[in-house]
């Protein structure tokens, strides 16, 4: 992976042994996406690694409507963080 695991949880996590709150887990799939659009600018045909992005980002857009649903106030600041929804 191209990108620093421990360091996106730890800016993302609520309290200090969060590991899963909705935000880290948001901040993660968008690293993980952003990170997967390099390996299919050179691999167009990979369709097997292309259902796993499509089904990480069902489950992102999933994780932010419950985010949106339970604290609007860190759904906007997440979305806005993270570049998201332009």
């Amino acid at each position: 992976m191209a990108f620093d695991r421990e360091a996106v949880i730890t800016k993302y996590q609520v309290h200090e042994t969060d590991r899963g709150s909705a935000p880290v887990q948001i901040a993660l799939l968008t690293a993980r996406i952003t990170d997967l659009q390099g390996h299919f600018r050179a691999h167009k045909k990979d369709h097997h690694s292309r259902r796993g992005l499509l089904k990480m980002v069902g489950q992102r857009r999933r994780l932010l409507e419950y985010l949106k649903r339970t604290n609007l106030e860190q759904y906007r600041q997440l979305i806005a963080d993270l570049g998201l929804r332009h």
